[in-house]
């Protein structure tokens, strides 16, 4: 089984060049003799794959404590200076101790001299060169893969939140209701449900163009809330209570249905009655951030921090925007903020 130290390149990097460093290096240090005599080859060897292995995690610990302090892609020359300089100064150590382990192994009949070493000091540092460069690419491809991977799966979670925001307004339990509502209104007030179905046909509209695109300015989400706000106040009567905000002038953005998400969040874990309103207010906090605080009257499931659409947003935010939502929870209200956006997000 592959050694889980090394990475998948890495390990194949280290099978193609042992053979050829185990050739050269005891052909330097013991001479044809290392060829014609199988004692010896089979000893000098075992001794230097002993000392490659040795010497290549020590190495590998280096770079990677270095790579740990400069992770970042434009960290790369000063992380490639630092693992110059830590692999030179520890080549040379294990320069001099491979020449000790030589001289000290009956039958290979090294010299433990200067002559001996610094030829293998000069041949460590353009080694020192190639294996920095081959781990500092490695490690940019891990990095490339990575990213893309996570990139793949953000922008796949993305789309899927997309698609189910617009697949849970249009889905015929949506419908039903919508179609409840509007039959009762008929038989009651006419005029009420003729202003239901301009209502309905323009919530349709706005989901159907907010699945184009990724940001919509804060005031025509706030426009679309005076209609949805609307058509559930016919659907719920005075049992839900919805405080408005006031008209929005800024330049900022919102991702679409942020704020029907966040409603029909509220709805969902909470009872209301006309006797116990579900209270909804929507502003802006801080200048910066929407707002929408409800009331706790939590039904049988408790409510949590991720309940219902906010982890989509979560996911939403996280591929626009280095700024997340903020969920806070007291006794009597549950409230949710999201950032407001700029159109260059994660400039």
């Amino acid at each position: 089984m592959r050694p889980r130290f090394f990475s998948k390149y890495e390990w194949w990097y280290h099978l193609a060049i042992m053979p050829v460093f185990c050739a050269v290096g005891n052909y330097y240090f013991i001479g044809t003799v290392y060829f014609r005599e199988f004692p010896v080859f089979v000893k000098a060897t075992l001794l230097v794959l002993a000392l490659y292995w040795f010497s290549i995690v020590m190495l590998t610990i280096v770079v990677r404590w270095i790579i740990s302090r400069f992770p970042h892609v434009d960290e790369t020359r000063p992380r490639l200076l630092a693992m110059l300089l830590a692999v030179g100064t520890l080549t040379m150590g294990l320069a001099a101790f491979d020449v000790w382990a030589y001289s000290v192994t009956p039958g290979l009949e090294v010299q433990f001299t200067w002559q001996n070493i610094w030829p293998i000091m000069i041949l460590g540092g353009f080694f020192d060169i190639f294996l920095c460069s081959m781990l500092g690419l490695f490690y940019s491809l891990e990095q490339w893969k990575k990213n893309q991977t996570e990139s793949e799966k953000l922008e796949r979670e993305s789309l899927q939140h997309q698609f189910d925001a617009l697949k849970g307004q249009v889905n015929p339990h949506f419908l039903f209701n919508s179609l409840n509502t509007l039959s009762a209104l008929i038989g009651d007030d006419q005029d009420k449900a003729e202003e239901f179905v301009e209502d309905l046909a323009k919530i349709y509209r706005y989901i159907l163009q907010a699945s184009k695109t990724e940001l919509v300015p804060v005031q025509a989400e706030f426009t679309f809330l005076h209609t949805y706000a609307r058509l559930l106040g016919a659907r719920y009567g005075e049992s839900l209570h919805i405080i408005e905000p006031e008209p929005y002038a800024g330049e900022l953005l919102v991702p679409p249905l942020v704020l029907q998400v966040l409603i029909d969040n509220a709805i969902k874990f909470n009872t209301m009655s006309k006797a116990k309103p579900l209270t909804i207010e929507i502003g802006i906090a801080f200048s910066q951030r929407l707002m929408v605080r409800n009331n706790i009257q939590n039904k049988v499931r408790t409510m949590a921090t991720e309940q219902g659409g906010l982890s989509g947003l979560r996911v939403k935010y996280h591929a626009l925007s280095n700024r997340e939502l903020r969920v806070d929870e007291t006794d009597e209200h549950f409230t949710v903020t999201v950032p407001l956006l700029s159109a260059r997000v994660r400039a």
